[in-house]
Parts: C-alpha cells; sequence; structure tokens
C-alpha cells in the first residue's frame, strides 16, 4: 500500500445530505488528464525517542499499556490505512462521527478531515481512499452512508463533498464495504448488500457488488467487476501477486474469495459463524479479521502449486484487543482496527476503539 504524507492541509467545513443533492451536477469531473504519479512523501510526524531520551509514559484514561496500540479513544471505526512504511503511524475512519484521523502512539491525534454521515445501523464513514497523486491535488475518496443511499464521494480542502457515485442501496444493516485505487484512473468499490440476498445478485442493483468506478470524470454506471456478496464486504488486494481477495460476513456466511476476470472463486467458508470484518493481504499470507469470535485467521495464499487454501492459523485477540473488524497490511504483520463500541454487551475499555499492530502466527504448510 503506498505511504502518504501526515503532515497533509486539514479539510473542514460540514454541510448537510441536501447541500449535497444540490451539488450533484457539480461533482461532475472535467476531461482534464490525471497527472503521472508521483512518489509518495513519509509522514511529517516526530520522531521516535530513542530509549535513554524516553521520559515515563503518558498516564490516563486514553493511554493503552500495550505498546502495539497506536490510536487509542477512538468512536467506533471503519477503514483503516498505515500512514509510514513501517505501519507505526495509522490513518483510521471514525464510522459514526465522519472523521479521518491521524495518529501514532503517544503522539497528538489529529482530524485530517470530517465528512457528514449518517450512522444508524452499520453506516457511516465506511472506508477512504487517496488519490493516487494526493500530493498534487489533495484529494480524498469515501464510501459513506448519507440520509437516503450509500455513496462515494469526492472530498477536497474547503469545498463540499462532490459525489461521484450515488444511489448503492442503503439498509437497516449490511452497508459495510470497502474500497481502493487499483490503478490512477480506477477505483475498485465493493457495496454490500443492505439487507437483501436478493438484490446482491440482482443486475440492476449496486449492491452486494464489487465495482470499478471513474474517480476523476463522469463515467455513468459503474462497471461490475463481481456479484453476490453479502452486508459486510472487505477487499484485501495483494500488491506483490496482483491478486485481488474479497471477505464477506452476511446469510450466505463468512467466505473468502479471489477475483480475477472470470469472477469470484471461493477458496474457504466458516463454519463456525465468525462475522468477518476485515482482511488485508501480503506476502503469501491472507489475513481474515472474525469479529464476533474475537481472532485473527491466516490463510498461506493459493499458488499454481498449490492451488487448495486449508488450515487456517487462528490468534485469539479477545483478551488483548476484543472485537476486531478492519485490516492493513504492514511488513511481517497487519494494522487492526478494533469496533467493541458497536458490539452489544462488549467490554469497552476507556481506552477504546483502537487501533494496533498485531504479527498473526503464519499458517500451516500443510494441504489437502
Amino acid at each position: 500500500m503506498a505511504v502518504l504524507g501526515a503532515a497533509m492541509l486539514t479539510l473542514s467545513g460540514c454541510v448537510s445530505f441536501s447541500d449535497q443533492d444540490q451539488t450533484r451536477e457539480a461533482g461532475k469531473f472535467s476531461n482534464n488528464p490525471v497527472p503521472d504519479i508521483i512518489a509518495p512523501k513519509t509522514p511529517d510526524t516526530p520522531a521516535e525517542p530513542s530509549e535513554d531520551q524516553q521520559g515515563p509514559p503518558p498516564t490516563g484514561p486514553c493511554v493503552d499499556p500495550d505498546n502495539a496500540v497506536i490510536a487509542t479513544c477512538l468512536a467506533s471505526t471503519g477503514g483503516v490505512h498505515p500512514a509510514d512504511s513501517e505501519g507505526k503511524t495509522t490513518y483510521v475512519a471514525e464510522r459514526t462521527t465522519g472523521k479521518i484521523i491521524v495518529s501514532k502512539r503517544y503522539g497528538p491525534q489529529r482530524v485530517l478531515a470530517t465528512i457528514p454521515v449518517d450512522a444508524s445501523g452499520d453506516g457511516g464513514l465506511i472506508d477512504f481512499a487517496f488519490s493516487p497523486t494526493y500530493g498534487q491535488d489533495g484529494l480524498i475518496f469515501a464510501l459513506i452512508t448519507t440520509g437516503s443511499d450509500n455513496r462515494v464521494v469526492r472530498v477536497a480542502a474547503g469545498d463540499v463533498p462532490k459525489p461521484i457515485l450515488t444511489g448503492i442501496p442503503k439498509g437497516a444493516g449490511g452497508n459495510m464495504g470497502s474500497m481502493y485505487f487499483q490503478s490512477a484512473t480506477e477505483l475498485i468499490v465493493a457495496t454490500g448488500d443492505a439487507g437483501s440476498r436478493a438484490a446482491a445478485s440482482d443486475p440492476s442493483s449496486l449492491a452486494g457488488k464489487i465495482l470499478k468506478v471513474s474517480p476523476f470524470r463522469d463515467a455513468g454506471r459503474p462497471q461490475v467487476v463481481a456479484s453476490g456478496f453479502g452486508g459486510n464486504v472487505a477487499l484485501c488486494p495483494d500488491s506483490e501477486s496482483k491478486t485481488l481477495y474479497v471477505a464477506d460476513h452476511g446469510e450466505a456466511g463468512d467466505r473468502l474469495f479471489s477475483v480475477d476476470k472470470n469472477g469470484p472463486k471461493k477458496l474457504w467458508q466458516w463454519d463456525d459463524n465468525p462475522q468477518i470484518g476485515g482482511c488485508a493481504a501480503s506476502g503469501g499470507v491472507i489475513y481474515v479479521a472474525m469479529t464476533r469470535a474475537r481472532r485473527i485467521d491466516s490463510i498461506a495464499a493459493p499458488t499454481a502449486q498449490k492451488p487448495t487454501v486449508t488450515n487456517p492459523a487462528p490468534a485469539d485477540v479477545a483478551k488483548r484487543f476484543g472485537h476486531v473488524a478492519r485490516l492493513a497490511p504492514i511488513p511481517g504483520g497487519v494494522q487492526l482496527a478494533t469496533v467493541n463500541k458497536s458490539v452489544p454487551r462488549a467490554d469497552v475499555k476507556t481506552y477504546d476503539d483502537r487501533v494496533a499492530i498485531f504479527n498473526p502466527p503464519q499458517p500451516t504448510e500443510d494441504r489437502m
């Protein structure tokens, strides 16, 4: 995943949903060519003090004693993305407040952007992605819930969010999706089924789909890449193998797929209803977060020599982190985001919700 600078212009100015709808025409993009992708900057964050420079750690209700935790006291989370090459800094979405926050351990948290959302049910600020040319255009793209639908918007400093894809069905649940830039001109968006398995299979509906969106111009209806996904869909592209993996949770169960030009291929299904909340892929391993079961499973990615995946290696995170959802890959492991504030009867700590660095056990090499 590309590393983006943390010294970014804060976006401000909340608007109502009606304001967004009134600016629908203003949201159309020009036909100006997309600039070449530039090398991203490293985050402008204070250097980590050496051991002999460190004083006693701060205290207070928002301090988690776990050294792996890099963000605390968050509202319930949505998407999470590393902000440096080692994953010691994070960008995280607060699903229920619409804020995108940058944070590191013991460092001040900064609000990068605030986007108006409807956070009822499991909606809100679901995920976000930085423009591949962020250093030039300062644009953030977000998958959000409004009072009438789920949609993708473009966010720029000093401007109202501009809709680029509207009309994604919204339900009382089943709104969680995911997004990432496949290239400078291709935004891949996964949408939840909004509580309707039939809608996920309906070609006329944008629910339960993986879509290819043209973010910098008005291209009409998006291309449907794959269909039939559940109410919580997580995209986990492997940048090394160029393979897209997709994990979902819904009426059909908890499943892991690979997706190519031939559509989705199911790799694994869990029968214990662990409630998939997120996934990440790197280094030949697919990591899948289980929200209800409070664990992270590691699976050896399929290869031409070993095309069948078996025997996930589970890591129990119940006592350490609680309920986990979205994941992002970092060297040797993942950044994980907790959702304890969204789970009924969860053991919520004073420093929840959190983002942490985690190194799951590697999967077994045994194959059927």
